[in-house]
This record gives C-alpha cells, sequence and structure tokens, in this order.
C-alpha cells in the first residue's frame, strides 16, 4: 500500500533529475549548437516562403534546433540552442519544462524565437530564467494559404515558430517552459 503513494514521487523524481542532468551538462553548448541552429534556419527559411526577411527585420533569433519532449504522465522537455544578434553569435541558452497530466510517448521539434522590439530583447537578456507566459509571452505564428507569413501583420513584439521534419506544428505553446543562458 505504501508503495503505491511511493510511485508517483519516485517517477516525479526521476524526471526531475533527467531534465536537471542535461542542464548540469550544458557546457556542451558550443559549435555543434551553432552549426544545428544554422541549418535549422535554412530548414525554415526553405520551408516557408518570405521567412528570411521577417528574420532580417528581427533584432535577434534564438534558435533551438532540437526540443525533445517525452512523458509518461509526468513529463518535461528539453533543448539548447543559440541567440544570434543580426546573424552574429550572441550567447547559448537552454529551454526546459515539466508538465504532469495525460501524456505518453516522445517527440522532438524545433522552435525558432524572434525578437522584434529593443524593448522585448532586453527583457529577455536581463532576466534570469526567462519564463514564457510570466516574463513575457511569445506569440506563435500559424502560417497562411500557400504556406507564406505575412509580414505586415507580424506587430508583436516576440514571435515564435514551432516545427519538426514535417513541417510546421500547430496548436502548440512554449508556456511554461523556462529560458536560461548557458555559455558565452
Amino acid at each position: 500500500m505504501h508503495l503505491g503513494l511511493k510511485a508517483p514521487k519516485i517517477l516525479l523524481f526521476a524526471v526531475l533529475f533527467a531534465l536537471a542532468w542535461p542542464v548540469a551538462q550544458s557546457q556542451a553548448a558550443g559549435p555543434e549548437t551553432s552549426q544545428a541552429a544554422s541549418a535549422t534556419l535554412d530548414q525554415f527559411f526553405h520551408q516557408v516562403p518570405y521567412s528570411r526577411e521577417l528574420a532580417n527585420r528581427a533584432l535577434a533569433v534564438l534558435v533551438f534546433p532540437t526540443i525533445v519532449k517525452a512523458g509518461f504522465g509526468i513529463g518535461g522537455e528539453y533543448g539548447e540552442g543559440e541567440l544570434q544578434l543580426r546573424g552574429r553569435h550572441a550567447g547559448y541558452y537552454n529551454i526546459a519544462s515539466a508538465s504532469i497530466g495525460f501524456q505518453f510517448g516522445a517527440q522532438a521539434r524545433s522552435v525558432i524565437i524572434m525578437f522584434m522590439t529593443p524593448g522585448a530583447l532586453d527583457q529577455f537578456q536581463r532576466t534570469d530564467g526567462f519564463k514564457v507566459g510570466i516574463d513575457g509571452s511569445i506569440a506563435i505564428i500559424a502560417i497562411g494559404a500557400g504556406g507564406a507569413i505575412d509580414t505586415n501583420s507580424v506587430t508583436k513584439p516576440v514571435i515564435g515558430f514551432i516545427f519538426d521534419q514535417k513541417g510546421l506544428m500547430y496548436n502548440l505553446t512554449l508556456e511554461g517552459s523556462k529560458i536560461s543562458r548557458i555559455g558565452p
């Protein structure tokens, strides 16, 4: 009977440990992360017309080439990426979150976040552990007919795109995720 009460606690501890371990190992972010970020941006530019124009308008672009999400009742996600200011390296970041609820399985996705205003970028850079939905929100952009972005309609200070190898993903959110700087 006591084992039934301990099982959820053990599972929660295992998930938290799994999330904390990559954070401790985050010094691995480096040239490989930069190369993966560049490849992810190229894939995005190839898949979505006018996305390069939008990225050129952004002050900074944060690219997470691979975010792995897994869960069995209790879940979590983790990924590492690179912030680029006007195409130049400006630091490495990680993204992590944990969740409880009906979930089973694993998936990998890529995320691109664009900072469109100086105020939004400044708030992100000065916040230690930027919590999406608390420290600021990210407007996830849907793609219109023909797969194009209407760059004139993008007016939010921070916008994001979530996609996988098959293309852009819909009805997803980054709410509850924490983004932290992990390296220069």
